[in-house]
């Protein structure tokens, strides 16, 4: 629904012609004064939800204006999406007797009209409101998230439950900082991050203004950093005792099962029209791992079982507001585990395992305990019956511990835990998460067959052992800024940097002896044989945050070993410079790469031939 409202001295129309689509009316029209005029356009898709949510904002923006008298006017133009006449009229009369407190009239639906208007022109004599597209795709869980009354507490790694205001947060500002972010609920970004000038000053990936909003593009360098984390958190999974699937990317609106799902999860939707059918694009894993799981046959034998997608892509409608570089996107990829487990013990063995798997992966890939804030969300019947067990949770990082409680549960999940990554504008966002689900194996039909042979309904634990791939990287430039703030050199993890090492070339003599030893190398290596002085070339090297520059000149030939920079020992006053010899330098390179996937580099070699995309 698309509406207009105009704060008018006055609205004088007068019906011309009827439509074969126009209620009867008589009389010849009307003049209304000192009027809120509402033109509306009811569309596909419109229903009596949209309406009270209309209800609402014509309400609203009456009582800001000041306005006793709302004219209902239908207008077709705002929309090339209409509803039905029938479906129109229904809807344009449930606006007008909605309307409690003033004095409504409504002009009809279905005739030519002439009209004159007089408009006010203060600040909010002119406004225009949607109700629908974005808003009709907000789930129930996300209109009951706005009503969920929330107990703040922080628990102490003994297990001492303290309300939030009675907690000293001497030594730790930034769980201070979470703890406000977290209460307050606002998710704007009012600056730009830290890290969406790295992300564009280092070629790793921008905005695409030809695509929709929150959808990026990402350059070679971004796209080699992104596959990396993303091999790597898909071969922790499967390490863990995952097996990897692949789901479809959308499903029908209108699948019984999938539509009650879509209500009970926190997001909004992107929408699309098929041939006879409305389609959502999926925003998780969940939607297939369930499907697939609900027609598997599953035994005692096989729990927990488990099961993983790296999700390229999910799509959330998420709020313009809170769209901002790499930290919220509409399109972005999720590596997402379902563990089907017997019962709440089980739940909560796996739950404690994943948790330490997601501190595992987030410390392998270069996000350490110090660098993100924990919380616990959880009903308080699970609380009161599960306290020695959620204790737990605090002793393994061994730090003070928001908890969320509620007393009723809203949302599929009884507990549900994230690492939150504090950045430079005191801005949280999610990482790692695991939540216990104890609605959706009934709701899909999942089962088991049980040691006795009877059929019995499961619990669901979903885990992002990372979190979206692109908010990964996002913390990991994020965590580059406090870097520089703390006057160290910022820079990615080695097995991350797109060059793990550069070789300069004194001169042009070097050249071939440049490309030996690069050859020799086992990382990915570049040489920068442009026609440009030693101290530009090294200055360009520290732009891109390369960890180890290796000058290479006469005196390294004849003594056989490298003079490298090491970024990771410098500062900003100071550089770090050793002598190695080339098998010293691949022993480190190995120690830095140990564990971690590799892929070679993925722009030419040589910096001479290699374009900008900036």
């Amino acid at each position: 629904m698309k509406l207009l409202l105009i704060h008018a001295d006055y609205i004088e129309y007068e019906v011309k012609e009827r439509t074969k689509l126009a209620e009867d009316f008589e009389g010849k029209g009307d003049r209304v004064e000192e009027v809120l005029v509402v033109f509306t356009s009811v569309e596909k898709g419109d229903n009596e939800e949209i309406a009270k949510r209309a209800v609402e904002e014509i309400s609203d923006v009456a009582n800001k204006v000041g306005a006793n008298r709302i004219l209902i006017y239908p207008y077709a133009h705002l929309s090339s999406n209409l509803a039905d006449s029938e479906t129109a009229i229904k809807i344009l009369k449930m606006l007008e007797s909605e309307l409690k407190g003033f004095e409504v009239k409504r002009a009809p639906f279905g005739w030519y009209k002439a009209f004159k208007i007089s408009c006010k022109g203060h600040p909010l004599s002119e406004l225009s409101r949607e109700i629908g597209g974005e808003e009709a795709e907000i789930t129930k869980a996300l209109r009951d998230e706005k009503k969920v009354v929330s107990y703040w507490f922080i628990l102490k790694p003994n297990g001492e439950l303290t309300k939030v205001e009675e907690f000293d947060f001497k030594g730790f500002e930034n769980l201070r900082k979470f703890a406000s972010y977290e209460m307050e609920k606002r998710r704007a970004v009012d600056a730009i991050p830290a890290h969406v000038e790295f992300m564009q000053k280092l070629e790793i990936a921008d905005y695409e203004n030809a695509s929709d909003s929150g959808h990026i593009r990402f350059y070679p360098k971004g796209r080699l950093i992104k596959s990396l984390i993303e091999r790597f958190v898909t071969q922790k999974c499967i390490e863990y005792g995952a097996m990897e699937v692949e789901t479809p990317l959308m499903y029908d609106r209108n699948h019984p099962t999938l539509r009650k799902y879509l209500e009970r999860f926190p997001a909004r939707q992107y929408i699309l029209q098929g041939d006879k059918r409305e389609f959502f694009m999926r925003f998780a894993a969940c939607f297939g791992q369930f499907l697939m799981l609900s027609d598997a046959t599953i035994t005692y034998k096989n729990l927990p079982l488990k099961i993983y997608e790296l999700t390229r892509y999910s799509f959330r409608k998420e709020q313009r507001g809170e769209l901002v570089g790499l930290r919220r996107l509409r399109a972005f990829t999720m590596p997402d585990m379902h563990t089907i487990v017997k019962d709440m013990n089980q739940a909560m063995e796996e739950f404690l395992r994943q948790y330490k798997l997601a501190v595992e992966v987030l410390s392998d890939i270069g996000i350490n305990p110090d660098d993100y804030e924990v919380a616990i969300r959880i009903t308080r019947d699970f609380y009161e019956q599960n306290k020695e067990f959620v204790k737990k949770l605090a002793e393994v990082l061994q730090k003070p511990i928001l908890l969320e409680m509620w007393d009723h549960r809203f949302f599929y999940f009884v507990l549900k835990f994230e690492f939150n990554f504090v950045d430079t504008l005191d801005k949280a966002s999610a990482l790692s998460t695991v939540q216990i689900d104890v609605e959706n194996a009934e709701r899909y039909g999942i089962t088991f067959v049980d040691s006795d042979g009877n059929r019995k309904t499961p619990l669901i634990l979903h885990c992002s052992a990372s979190g979206a791939i692109e908010r990964v990287m996002y913390a990991l430039l994020e965590k580059a800024k406090f870097m520089l703030d703390a006057k160290r050199l910022p820079m990615l993890p080695v097995w991350l940097s797109p060059t793990q090492v550069r070789i300069i070339p004194v001169s042009e003599k070097y050249l071939e002896k440049a490309i030996e030893v690069a050859n020799s190398l086992n990382a990915r290596v570049d040489i920068d044989d442009r026609n440009e002085t030693l101290n530009k070339k090294i200055r360009d090297a520290n732009t891109e945050w390369i960890p180890y520059v290796v000058v290479l000149g006469e005196k390294e030939i004849q003594e056989g070993k490298l003079t490298v920079n090491v970024r990771k020992e410098s500062t900003l006053e100071k550089q770090k410079r050793i002598q190695i010899t080339i098998e010293e330098l691949n022993e480190i390179l190995r120690k830095d790469n140990e564990g971690k996937p590799f892929m070679p580099l993925t722009l030419p070699k040589l910096l001479s031939t290699r374009p900008s995309f900036r």
